[in-house]
Protein backbone atom coordinates (compact mmCIF):
# COMPACT_ATOMS: atom_id res chain seq x y z
CA UNK A 1 0.00 0.00 0.00
CA UNK A 2 1.49 3.14 -1.31
CA UNK A 3 2.24 6.17 1.29
CA UNK A 4 1.05 9.69 0.65
CA UNK A 5 3.43 12.66 0.71
CA UNK A 6 1.06 14.48 2.19
CA UNK A 7 -2.30 13.66 3.48
CA UNK A 8 -5.01 16.72 3.67
CA UNK A 9 -7.01 17.63 6.46
CA UNK A 10 -10.06 15.47 5.19
CA UNK A 11 -7.65 12.46 4.72
CA UNK A 12 -6.23 12.90 7.91
CA UNK A 13 -9.80 13.79 9.44
CA UNK A 14 -10.81 9.92 8.22
CA UNK A 15 -7.66 8.36 9.90
CA UNK A 16 -8.64 10.23 13.43
CA UNK A 17 -12.07 8.78 13.10
CA UNK A 18 -10.67 5.25 12.41
CA UNK A 19 -9.01 5.86 15.19
CA UNK A 20 -11.73 6.58 17.59
CA UNK A 21 -13.71 3.54 16.50
CA UNK A 22 -11.09 1.43 17.28
CA UNK A 23 -10.22 3.03 20.71
CA UNK A 24 -14.12 2.99 21.32
CA UNK A 25 -13.41 -0.98 21.02
CA UNK A 26 -10.73 -0.37 23.51
CA UNK A 27 -8.19 -2.44 21.66
CA UNK A 28 -4.58 -1.34 20.88
CA UNK A 29 -3.03 -1.06 17.79
CA UNK A 30 -1.41 -4.52 18.28
CA UNK A 31 -4.57 -6.26 19.08
CA UNK A 32 -6.35 -4.34 16.16
CA UNK A 33 -4.42 -5.20 13.37
CA UNK A 34 -4.71 -9.27 14.93
CA UNK A 35 -8.60 -8.68 14.73
CA UNK A 36 -8.52 -6.96 11.17
CA UNK A 37 -6.01 -9.33 9.81
CA UNK A 38 -3.31 -6.97 8.81
CA UNK A 39 -0.23 -5.66 10.22
CA UNK A 40 0.32 -2.99 12.92
CA UNK A 41 1.68 -0.13 10.54
CA UNK A 42 -1.00 -0.67 8.13
CA UNK A 43 -3.25 0.49 10.86
CA UNK A 44 -1.20 3.06 12.07
CA UNK A 45 -0.66 4.47 8.75
CA UNK A 46 -4.62 4.74 7.82
CA UNK A 47 -5.32 6.12 11.08
CA UNK A 48 -2.49 8.85 10.19
CA UNK A 49 -4.10 9.45 6.47
CA UNK A 50 -0.65 8.39 5.01
CA UNK A 51 -2.18 5.27 3.94
CA UNK A 52 -5.56 5.56 1.39
CA UNK A 53 -8.33 3.36 2.86
CA UNK A 54 -11.45 2.21 0.08
CA UNK A 55 -15.11 2.66 1.51
CA UNK A 56 -15.11 -1.55 1.67
CA UNK A 57 -12.30 -1.52 3.95
CA UNK A 58 -14.12 1.38 6.16
CA UNK A 59 -17.00 -0.72 6.06
CA UNK A 60 -15.62 -3.43 7.10
CA UNK A 61 -13.34 -2.15 10.07
CA UNK A 62 -16.44 -0.32 11.62
CA UNK A 63 -18.01 -3.68 11.25
CA UNK A 64 -15.57 -5.59 13.21
CA UNK A 65 -15.33 -2.66 15.63
CA UNK A 66 -19.29 -2.94 16.31
CA UNK A 67 -20.02 0.70 15.58
CA UNK A 68 -23.49 0.75 15.76
CA UNK A 69 -24.13 4.34 14.21
CA UNK A 70 -24.97 3.38 10.23
CA UNK A 71 -25.45 7.22 9.51
CA UNK A 72 -21.69 8.05 10.66
CA UNK A 73 -20.45 4.58 8.48
CA UNK A 74 -22.06 5.52 5.83
CA UNK A 75 -20.38 8.95 6.01
CA UNK A 76 -16.88 7.62 7.00
CA UNK A 77 -16.93 5.27 3.69
CA UNK A 78 -18.20 8.57 1.54
CA UNK A 79 -15.47 10.22 2.32
CA UNK A 80 -12.93 7.49 1.57
CA UNK A 81 -14.77 6.91 -1.74
CA UNK A 82 -13.46 9.99 -2.73
CA UNK A 83 -10.37 9.73 -5.59
CA UNK A 84 -10.52 12.74 -7.82
CA UNK A 85 -8.49 15.89 -7.20
CA UNK A 86 -10.32 19.29 -6.22
CA UNK A 87 -9.30 22.40 -7.88
CA UNK A 88 -7.78 23.83 -5.14
CA UNK A 89 -4.99 21.29 -5.88
CA UNK A 90 -4.18 23.38 -8.85
CA UNK A 91 -3.08 25.75 -5.96
CA UNK A 92 -0.62 23.30 -4.43
CA UNK A 93 3.07 24.60 -3.50
CA UNK A 94 1.67 28.08 -4.35
CA UNK A 95 -0.28 28.34 -0.85
CA UNK A 96 -0.07 27.00 2.66
CA UNK A 97 -1.77 23.50 2.56
CA UNK A 98 -4.65 25.04 5.22
CA UNK A 99 -5.72 27.10 2.60
CA UNK A 100 -6.55 24.38 0.28
CA UNK A 101 -7.83 22.12 3.21
CA UNK A 102 -10.61 25.34 3.81
CA UNK A 103 -11.36 24.88 0.21
CA UNK A 104 -11.92 21.31 0.09
CA UNK A 105 -13.90 21.44 3.51
CA UNK A 106 -15.79 23.84 2.21
CA UNK A 107 -16.55 21.55 -1.16
CA UNK A 108 -18.02 19.09 1.09
CA UNK A 109 -19.96 20.81 3.52
CA UNK A 110 -23.52 20.24 3.98
CA UNK A 111 -24.14 23.56 5.86
CA UNK A 112 -21.48 26.72 6.96
CA UNK A 113 -21.79 29.18 9.93
CA UNK A 114 -19.41 32.00 10.12
CA UNK A 115 -19.22 34.73 12.85
CA UNK A 116 -16.95 37.55 11.25
CA UNK A 117 -15.56 40.38 13.63
CA UNK A 118 -13.32 42.67 11.36
CA UNK A 119 -13.84 41.82 7.51
CA UNK A 120 -17.04 40.22 5.43
CA UNK A 121 -16.47 36.51 5.15
CA UNK A 122 -14.31 35.39 2.40
CA UNK A 123 -16.85 33.63 0.39
CA UNK A 124 -19.19 37.17 0.61
CA UNK A 125 -16.07 39.32 -0.50
CA UNK A 126 -15.35 41.17 -4.28
CA UNK A 127 -12.34 41.07 -5.87
CA UNK A 128 -11.49 44.72 -5.04
CA UNK A 129 -12.24 44.22 -1.22
CA UNK A 130 -10.26 40.78 -1.18
CA UNK A 131 -7.41 42.59 -2.84
CA UNK A 132 -7.44 45.37 -0.11
CA UNK A 133 -7.38 42.91 2.64
CA UNK A 134 -4.62 41.19 1.31
CA UNK A 135 -2.66 44.58 0.89
CA UNK A 136 -2.60 44.87 4.68
CA UNK A 137 -0.55 41.82 4.94
CA UNK A 138 3.18 41.76 6.64
CA UNK A 139 5.76 41.40 4.93
CA UNK A 140 3.61 42.72 1.69
CA UNK A 141 2.72 40.32 -1.00
CA UNK A 142 4.42 40.16 -4.02
CA UNK A 143 2.41 40.87 -6.93
CA UNK A 144 2.56 36.99 -8.33
CA UNK A 145 1.30 35.75 -5.01
CA UNK A 146 -1.32 38.27 -4.48
CA UNK A 147 -2.93 37.36 -7.69
CA UNK A 148 -2.85 33.73 -6.69
CA UNK A 149 -4.01 34.63 -3.18
CA UNK A 150 -7.07 36.41 -5.46
CA UNK A 151 -7.29 33.87 -7.80
CA UNK A 152 -8.17 30.80 -4.92
CA UNK A 153 -10.38 33.44 -3.26
CA UNK A 154 -12.65 33.84 -6.24
CA UNK A 155 -12.61 30.08 -6.87
CA UNK A 156 -13.79 29.32 -3.26
CA UNK A 157 -16.92 31.63 -4.32
CA UNK A 158 -18.11 28.75 -6.72
CA UNK A 159 -19.31 26.79 -4.14
CA UNK A 160 -22.03 28.90 -3.05
CA UNK A 161 -23.59 28.00 -7.11
CA UNK A 162 -22.73 24.67 -6.89
CA UNK A 163 -25.37 21.77 -7.02
CA UNK A 164 -25.63 21.03 -3.39
CA UNK A 165 -24.51 24.67 -2.28
CA UNK A 166 -24.19 24.62 1.70
CA UNK A 167 -26.83 26.17 3.88
CA UNK A 168 -24.68 29.43 5.06
CA UNK A 169 -25.30 31.79 7.94
CA UNK A 170 -22.87 34.60 7.86
CA UNK A 171 -23.20 36.32 11.42
CA UNK A 172 -21.46 39.44 10.00
CA UNK A 173 -20.14 42.10 13.11
CA UNK A 174 -20.69 45.76 12.57
CA UNK A 175 -16.97 46.53 12.99
CA UNK A 176 -16.41 44.46 9.99
CA UNK A 177 -19.07 46.75 7.87
CA UNK A 178 -17.50 49.64 9.32
CA UNK A 179 -13.85 48.83 8.25
CA UNK A 180 -12.91 50.86 5.22
CA UNK A 181 -10.63 48.36 2.90
CA UNK A 182 -9.58 49.85 0.08
CA UNK A 183 -11.34 52.93 0.29
CA UNK A 184 -14.90 54.03 0.12
CA UNK A 185 -15.63 52.94 -3.49
CA UNK A 186 -14.44 49.46 -2.51
CA UNK A 187 -16.85 49.44 0.56
CA UNK A 188 -20.12 50.89 -1.05
CA UNK A 189 -19.68 47.73 -3.53
CA UNK A 190 -18.54 45.38 -1.68
CA UNK A 191 -21.50 46.71 0.96
CA UNK A 192 -24.14 46.37 -2.40
CA UNK A 193 -22.45 43.20 -3.24
CA UNK A 194 -23.11 41.86 0.23
CA UNK A 195 -26.91 42.70 -0.35
CA UNK A 196 -26.89 40.48 -3.25
CA UNK A 197 -25.49 37.52 -2.26
CA UNK A 198 -28.05 37.88 0.53
CA UNK A 199 -30.89 37.07 -1.37
CA UNK A 200 -30.09 34.01 -1.98
CA UNK A 201 -31.86 31.26 -1.13
CA UNK A 202 -28.98 29.26 0.59
CA UNK A 203 -27.63 32.40 2.10
CA UNK A 204 -28.50 34.55 5.30
CA UNK A 205 -26.73 37.35 6.46
CA UNK A 206 -27.70 38.68 9.91
CA UNK A 207 -25.25 41.72 11.47
CA UNK A 208 -23.85 41.86 15.08
CA UNK A 209 -24.27 45.24 15.77
CA UNK A 210 -22.12 47.33 18.65
CA UNK A 211 -25.55 47.58 20.92
CA UNK A 212 -25.56 43.98 20.74
CA UNK A 213 -22.90 44.07 23.66
CA UNK A 214 -19.82 41.24 24.42
CA UNK A 215 -20.31 37.48 23.82
CA UNK A 216 -17.90 34.37 23.72
CA UNK A 217 -14.82 34.48 21.36
CA UNK A 218 -15.59 38.46 20.71
CA UNK A 219 -11.93 38.25 19.78
CA UNK A 220 -11.76 36.19 16.84
CA UNK A 221 -13.62 35.03 13.89
CA UNK A 222 -14.76 31.21 13.35
CA UNK A 223 -16.31 29.14 10.12
CA UNK A 224 -18.57 26.11 11.41
CA UNK A 225 -18.76 23.74 8.83
CA UNK A 226 -21.49 20.91 8.95
CA UNK A 227 -20.19 17.12 7.48
CA UNK A 228 -22.89 14.52 6.97
CA UNK A 229 -23.45 13.62 10.57
CA UNK A 230 -22.53 15.91 13.37
CA UNK A 231 -19.59 13.87 14.30
CA UNK A 232 -17.69 15.03 11.40
CA UNK A 233 -18.22 18.94 11.74
CA UNK A 234 -15.10 20.77 11.92
CA UNK A 235 -14.83 24.33 12.98
CA UNK A 236 -12.11 26.67 11.25
CA UNK A 237 -10.47 29.75 12.76
CA UNK A 238 -7.83 32.43 11.65
CA UNK A 239 -4.15 32.41 12.21
CA UNK A 240 -1.91 34.11 11.46
CA UNK A 241 0.25 31.72 9.36
CA UNK A 242 -3.23 30.56 7.88
CA UNK A 243 -6.35 28.90 8.37
CA UNK A 244 -6.77 25.88 11.73
CA UNK A 245 -8.91 23.49 11.63
CA UNK A 246 -10.52 22.24 15.24
CA UNK A 247 -12.78 18.87 15.15
CA UNK A 248 -12.36 17.44 19.04
CA UNK A 249 -15.95 16.75 20.07
CA UNK A 250 -15.86 19.31 23.49
CA UNK A 251 -14.80 22.21 21.41
CA UNK A 252 -16.99 21.49 19.10
CA UNK A 253 -20.10 21.53 21.33
CA UNK A 254 -18.69 24.92 22.83
CA UNK A 255 -18.55 26.51 18.87
CA UNK A 256 -21.94 25.72 18.49
CA UNK A 257 -23.06 26.97 21.55
CA UNK A 258 -21.11 30.34 20.91
CA UNK A 259 -22.51 30.41 17.81
CA UNK A 260 -26.03 30.21 19.29
CA UNK A 261 -25.61 33.51 21.43
CA UNK A 262 -24.06 35.45 18.58
CA UNK A 263 -27.23 34.36 16.44
CA UNK A 264 -30.15 35.15 19.54
CA UNK A 265 -27.93 38.72 19.23
CA UNK A 266 -28.21 38.96 15.79
CA UNK A 267 -30.35 41.65 13.78
CA UNK A 268 -32.88 39.29 12.00
CA UNK A 269 -32.06 38.87 8.00
CA UNK A 270 -33.96 41.94 6.55
CA UNK A 271 -33.41 44.18 9.51
CA UNK A 272 -29.70 43.09 8.94
CA UNK A 273 -30.28 44.62 5.00
CA UNK A 274 -31.65 47.54 6.18
CA UNK A 275 -28.82 47.91 8.64
CA UNK A 276 -26.29 47.35 5.42
CA UNK A 277 -28.46 49.71 3.36
CA UNK A 278 -27.79 52.08 6.08
CA UNK A 279 -23.92 52.00 6.29
CA UNK A 280 -23.67 52.34 2.65
CA UNK A 281 -26.20 55.52 2.09
CA UNK A 282 -23.37 56.92 5.27
CA UNK A 283 -19.94 55.84 3.51
CA UNK A 284 -18.42 59.28 2.34
CA UNK A 285 -17.74 59.65 -1.47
Amino acid sequence: MASRKAPTARQRRLGIELRKLRERTGLSLTEAAAVLGTDRTTVSNSEAGRFGVSAVRVRTWAGIYECPDAAYVDALAGMAEERTNGWWEDYRGDLVSGALDLAELEHHAVAIRSVQIMHVPGLLQTEEYARAVFSEAVPPLSPERLRRLLSHRLRRRDVLDSEQAPACAFLIHEAALRMTYGGSGVVRKQLDHLLAESERANVTVRVIPFEAGGFPEVGSSAQYVHGPVQQLDTVQTDTATGPAFVDAETRLVNYRAVLDRVESRSLDPESSRDFIRGIGQNVKA
